[in-house]
């Protein structure tokens, strides 16, 4: 039977009442104290009105008052909104409207933007840590007394609604079970994560993100490991923060690995991990083994949505790791590869063909909130069409090839520009690259790359020539790009994905 997402902190805090949940800032919170606030916040918020099936908006940067807020919300049997921090007025407007939020939670930090949404979407106000006169206060002295438990939620009905990244467009809410997320939680936490109470994770992922969510803060809750979190990730930051704390995990996206690589080449010390972990994009291998070289550890890159709480399929530990792969799929879920040009059905394909990968299993969401539509599209035949192409190997290591939408068609050929991405990164100029494609008048599409160069090199016509010479040694003729753009920075989104969107509006 399913345990309410709100066990998985009730039952650790019931287990190791004294034992460090989170480190924040210098200060420990025991599992005990974590509990007992979420408990009052959960006493404060049903006080003034809210109750089961309420929908309850976080406003939250990575503070210990996220999980008070998220596990409070839990255990009153509302179902929890996370929204980025960084989000602007309009941005938690819609959040809140599309919802239907009855209430939202803000700190200090996200004040100004989230009182004024709420006042224009006509929700209850609740803060935590700062005084207002439009809100209430979750946290004063005089707070109602901790409710005694945790309301017994069922195994189907939605804990969270977590909204996509909205790239392509507004974005929708993924509404995820108490099944869904639970299930994910257990089973991640046994493999790939293998996580022990011993073990300390450095958490520098958006807790309102669902890899910071349900990955770390979720997995480690319900191990009964530590948590140090900081509040938003800096490579010197997060790199002192593992050495002081002893931290044995970490989790984060390419981004932050390559960022983490570059402090320690410039002579910050690299603390020694017994993991590490990689998702939400693919992780070049050159990186993948810099960084096993760099920590002392074997690095582990894994496969996940949004719409499947999150994780998919891992390289796990005791099996073979699987360089280039995101693995094999996690406990109690299957992964297939169908026909990406059939939509209103699933036709699977053989082992080694190229499609578009569909999951099934415990893991795969409701649907989008007030989205039949969009629901539909994506769920078929009992199967959830995830939007990525990739193939399965004879062993059921998934490799991904890339995202559906981001194929480039140069001259009738389809080309894959994370095959392309793979090869630049070996060139010793190149820090980041993205490759996307741009209108052509002659092939239809141009294979365009989009480089951050290391800092010894001049970014200048020299470079660029050099470095499509290069790539057209090593790719087919069709393949190579024809263009190459510096930039400063790549944009990315909240979870660390590179947004190839943007790119192709600025650079077409």
């Amino acid at each position: 039977m399913t345990r309410p997402l709100a066990a998985v902190l009730a039952d650790t805090a019931a287990r190791r009442p004294d034992e460090p949940a989170l480190i924040f800032e210098s200060t420990s919170v025991t599992y005990h104290v974590l509990w007992e606030r979420a408990r009052s916040c959960a006493a404060e918020m049903r006080r003034h009105g809210i109750g089961p099936g309420d929908r309850v908006a976080l406003l939250l940067a990575n503070t210990p008052q996220f999980p008070v807020a998220y596990y409070g919300s839990l255990a009153l049997g509302t179902t929890v909104v996370p929204m980025n921090a960084q989000l602007r007025i309009d941005e938690i407007e819609f959040v809140l409207a599309d919802s239907g939020a009855r209430a939202l939670i803000c700190t200090e930090t996200t004040m100004d933007e989230g009182a004024i949404a709420a006042a224009a979407a006509d929700v209850t106000l609740f803060t935590i840590g700062v005084e207002h006169g439009n809100g209430v206060r979750l946290d004063p002295p005089e707070q109602a007394s901790p409710i005694a438990g945790y309301f017994p939620s069922a195994a189907d009905d939605i804990a969270a609604i977590l909204y996509t990244s909205g790239t392509t467009g507004r974005p929708k809410g993924a509404m995820l079970t108490h099944r869904n997320i639970v299930t994910n939680v257990e089973v991640t936490a046994v493999s790939p994560f293998a996580v022990q109470p011993d073990d300390v994770l450095l958490c520098s992922l958006p807790l309102s993100h669902t890899f910071g969510q349900t990955c770390v803060m979720g997995v480690a809750f319900h191990a009964g490991a530590t948590v140090v979190l900081i509040p938003r990730f800096s490579a010197t930051i997060a790199l002192a923060q593992m050495i002081h704390y002893g931290c044995t995990v970490f989790m984060g996206v390419p981004t932050m690995y390559l960022a983490l690589l570059e402090a320690v080449s410039n002579g910050a010390p690299a603390p020694h991990l017994r993991r590490a972990y990689s998702g939400g994009s693919a992780l070049p291998v050159p990186v993948l083994e810099a960084v096993a070289e760099t920590f002392g550890c074997e690095v582990y890159e894994g496969y996940g949505l949004t719409e499947t709480s999150p994780c998919v399929a891992y390289n796990h530990p005791g099996s073979i790791t699987r360089p280039g792969t995101v693995g094999t799929p996690i406990a109690g879920v299957e992964v297939g590869i169908t026909h990406a040009d059939v939509e209103d059905r699933i036709e699977l394909l053989p082992v080694g063909d190229v499609g578009e990968v569909v999951i099934r299993g415990h893991n795969v969401m409701s649907g989008y909130l007030g989205r039949s539509e969009e629901t539909a599209a994506v769920l078929v035949d009992g199967w959830f069409r995830s939007g990525d192409l990739g193939v399965l190997g004879a062993d059921g290591s998934l490799r991904l090839v890339d995202r559906k939408k981001d194929v480039v068609l140069r001259g009738g050929y389809n080309i894959y520009p994370r095959e392309i991405e793979e090869t630049l990164v070996r060139h010793p100029a190149v820090e980041q690259v993205a490759v996307i494609g741009i209108p052509d008048s002659r092939q239809g599409e141009e294979i365009c790359a989009i480089i951050v160069a290391r800092p010894e090199f001049t970014t200048d016509v020299a470079l660029a020539a050099d470095i499509v010479a290069w790539s057209r040694d090593r790719l087919a003729r069709y393949k190579y790009p024809r263009r190459v753009k510096f930039a400063d920075a790549l944009p990315t989104g909240p979870s660390g994905k590179v947004l190839k969107r943007l790119l192709v509006r600025l650079y077409s």
